[in-house]
């Protein structure tokens, strides 16, 4: 058979070109969301009396006949045929005959394609707000697990003040809560369709769009034609959210990196989440946290490369636009793969609480709860910094920790110091003196995991409302 829209040109397209400009390759992984597209188009095109009732049955048999031969893999895609569109509907019209050519009445690939990639990604936004939800819950149950476990807590990798484990893990459920909330943001503008804009312009036949949205769920219809094959804003926040998604990724990947080293011993990963060393027998290296850590890279690049495809495009389509797919579906299956991965490596996580501890009580992160102690009794607290510095340096040149100290080593820097200095210093005082909304101590911490578990409470019912219609 002959190109669908060869009937303008006088030459064969070189095989070149064909292979350059083709598309088929990877834009076939959106075989069932354009069927899903094609279906509720003729079903419109049925309603509203364009094509008879009959032909409308007879391509949406064909249509499903199509679906499963792509499913069974009896479908050869071919390069000529340029996309999974042209694919498609000459398939079909092999199965159905010429009446599978009134399957394009009152539409274009342009508002086609704009369509299947908002099917698309509906679908994997929901996805993945679940998947976050899962990596919430395994770093609750670590928390919840670890309240009274307490490690030094850091700021420019130096040893700053003791806290809970669990608040570390809390941390990060915060952070994930807010890629699920601009997940959930970004579903509003995915949720749009830009079938019946036409090549740019709309349609001369009188079709239905906001049948056709109520066919496939969609909440809105785009309000202008050229807007509507030329928007890919929601492509751009779905990559952009996805390098959040995988910036939050990686920092807790270098802290697994870190705190999994001999030098640290804070965590064991379990073996099912680790690799071994050809030459090395005594290794166990953390290649899921060390490759998730790498992958960030190819996620920004996405997103700046989609970008960069749409920086000073004129209005409406461009094959320039062709480039918006590899770089969405390469970031789906990374952050796919991350996400599969993270939830049960943190649930199976091995926290080493006493050489967190010993980590506390080896180190000078109490040095602010005596500032603050000097400044309840009414030294100014530039003073009091000024003083416990001097006592650290002592501590330093005579290899003793703040707790080693006498009360006659303390009282050498301030006659304010009285025995109550020993309750003060004591890692669990230091982190419950923190009892502020968001801080760490405990019964802060406990409340903040409430609240996280009514927030999963909340996706879940998101995720309910929305899951159905995303199929």
């Amino acid at each position: 058979m002959s190109k669908l829209w060869g009937g303008r040109f006088t030459k064969q397209t070189d095989q070149l070109v064909e292979e350059y400009t083709a598309s088929i390759l990877f834009d076939k992984e959106l075989a069932e969301e354009d069927i899903q597209g094609s279906l509720a188009h003729v079903t419109m095109l049925g309603k509203c009396g364009i094509l008879p009732a009959e032909d409308v049955e007879t391509i949406k048999d064909g249509l499903h006949r199509v679906a499963e031969k792509i499913r069974r893999g009896e479908v050869e895609f071919s390069v000529s045929d340029e996309d999974i569109h042209m694919n498609v509907e000459k398939t079909l019209i092999e199965l159905i005959g010429p009446v599978g050519g009134k399957l394009h009445t009152g539409r274009s690939r342009n508002d086609q394609v704009a369509t299947d990639m908002h099917l698309y990604l509906r679908k994997r936004v929901v996805e993945f707000v679940g998947m976050l939800a899962k990596l919430q819950e395994a770093l609750i149950g670590q928390a919840k697990a670890n309240l009274d476990t307490i490690l030094p807590g850091y700021t420019h990798l130096q040893r700053a003040q003791p806290i809970l484990f669990a608040h570390h893990m809390m941390a990060y459920v915060s952070m994930f809560g807010r890629d699920i909330e601009r997940l959930q943001d970004s579903y509003k503008r995915i949720d749009m369709l830009p079938l019946g804009a036409g090549a740019l312009a709309g349609t001369t036949f009188p079709i239905d769009r906001h049948f056709v949205a109520q066919q496939l769920g969609f909440e809105r219809v785009y309000e202008n034609s050229l807007d509507a094959v030329s928007d890919r804003d929601f492509i751009v926040e779905f990559l952009a959210n996805a390098s959040l998604i995988m910036t939050h990724l990686s920092r807790l990947c270098e802290e697994i990196v870190l705190w999994s080293s001999t030098e640290f011993q804070f965590v064991e990963l379990d073996d099912a989440f680790t690799t071994g060393s050809s030459i090395m027998p005594q290794k166990k290296n953390p290649d899921v946290a060390e490759l998730v850590r790498g992958k960030t890279g190819r996620v920004y690049g996405n997103l700046v490369g989609m970008l960069t495809v749409l920086k000073a495009l004129p209005l409406a389509y461009n094959k320039d636009m062709q480039e918006d797919k590899e770089g969405m579906f390469d970031t789906v299956r990374t952050l796919q793969g991350a996400l599969q991965l993270f939830a049960p490596m943190i649930a199976t996580m091995k926290v080493n609480r006493d050489r967190m501890r010993q980590a506390v009580n080896q180190d000078f992160s109490n040095a602010t709860d005596i500032a603050d102690y000097l400044a309840s009794k009414g030294m100014p607290f530039r003073q009091a910094h000024e003083v416990i510095g001097k006592t650290v340096l002592y501590c330093i040149q005579n290899k003793k920790y703040l707790l080693d100290l006498t009360l006659d080593e303390f009282l050498q820097f301030s006659d304010l110091f009285d025995d109550r200095i020993y309750e003060v210093l004591q890692p669990e005082h230091v982190v419950n003196a923190r009892n502020v909304y968001g801080g760490t101590a405990t019964a802060q911490v406990s409340e903040a995991i409430k609240r996280a578990e009514d927030g999963l409470a909340q996706n879940g019912a998101w995720l309910e409302r929305y899951a159905e219609k995303s199929k």
